[in-house]
Order: structure tokens, then sequence, then C-alpha cells
């Protein structure tokens, strides 16, 4: 089996943000980690590419203090790595059409933990930059929603722990460690429950 057949001709693609708060329309894109599944010959999903983004907020975007407390980031921290929103959009962007491509894929569909919230920020970034989207304008798949049917919960350090998979507190609510987490517990739960 390939990914076009399992998942009709979508591509998931796992994404997490971080924000200034949490308006779409106002608040700032922090940090985004996008990760690109493949699938082995035997149908199981597993973890191709990830690519993570610390991005500047764009002008006249809004910053909550209690988000960044939260967070543990400083968005204006020169050695931050930071770069234009366009700029790594435009990468990201870039990345997944050619996954898109050669997996035969039509488009690309996000896969997040409360996935709405992602792809409104991920959605109004790119129409702010004046690009064309990969993923799918409002279909998602939602680890909340797929882990309380696999395995009755919704928290996902709890769904990790329930699924067997390792959760790091400390290391949690940065881009890169929540998508990986969710990326291994929606490939758990793929690869495990394949009639879902």
């Amino acid at each position: 089996m390939s990914i076009q057949h399992r998942f009709r001709k979508f591509l998931p693609v796992v994404v997490d943000v971080e924000t200034g708060g949490f308006n779409c329309e106002t608040d700032a894109l922090l940090e985004i980690c996008v990760i690109i599944l493949r699938m082995h010959d035997n149908g199981n999903l597993y973890i191709h590419k990830t690519i993570d983004k610390k991005i500047k907020p764009f002008e006249g975007s809004n910053i909550e203090a209690d988000a960044l407390k939260f967070l543990g980031i400083d968005p204006f921290d020169p050695l931050r790595g930071a770069e234009n929103e366009k700029t790594a959009l435009d990468e990201i962007r870039y990345a997944v059409k050619k996954e898109v491509e050669a997996e035969k894929c039509t488009r690309a569909i996000l896969v997040g933990h409360n996935a709405h919230f992602d792809l409104g920020f991920l959605q109004k970034a790119f129409e702010r930059n004046k690009l064309k989207t990969p993923f799918h304008q409002f279909s998602t798949f939602d680890t909340v929603s797929l882990g309380g049917l696999a395995y009755g919960h919704t928290v996902l350090s709890t769904l990790c722990e329930k699924a067997g998979l390792d959760w790091d507190h400390k290391a949690a609510h940065s881009a890169v460690y929540d998508t990986t987490q969710t990326a291994k517990l929606f490939c758990q739960i793929v690869n495990t429950h394949p009639s879902l």
C-alpha cells in the first residue's frame, strides 16, 4: 500500500505552531515545525523529514506576555536564529509540494493536535505573505479525535503515555518536540488501528 491509496491521495504532514496568542488574525507566528511522513512497503507510516523554523514576528503583530512566559520564547533574542516569515513559509511550501508530487498525491493534509488551531495560523500566514498553501483548506487529521477513539483520552501527554511513547514535560511546548510527539502518535494510531 502507498500513502496516496491509504489517504485518498492526500499526503499527511504533521504541523505544530507556537504563537504569540490565540488569534490567528492578529497574533505572531513564532515557531513552526513540519514533519513529512512516508510509508514502508508493509503500510506502516514513519517520520521521514523534519523542518523546523524560528520566525520573526510579522510587523504589527500582537504578542501576549502570558504566551511568551508559557512557551519560554524570547521572540527578539538575536541568538534565536529567527528568519523572515515569508522565507520560512516558502521553504516549507516547496518541501511539502515536492513530497506531494513524489508520492503522487493531490495535496497535503495537516495532521495536528487541535489541528484547526495550527491550520488557522498557517493559512493566515500564507495569505499574509501572498503564498499559495499546499495544505487542504479545511480538512485535517486531528490526534485529539483519533486519540479519543484509539485510547479514550485527548491530552497529548496522556495519549503518548497510553500509546507507549515517551513524554518529557520539560521539552513540551516547543514546536519541534510537540510535532515529533504528534507525528509518533499519529503513526502509532494508523499503524496499529488500520480500520480507524
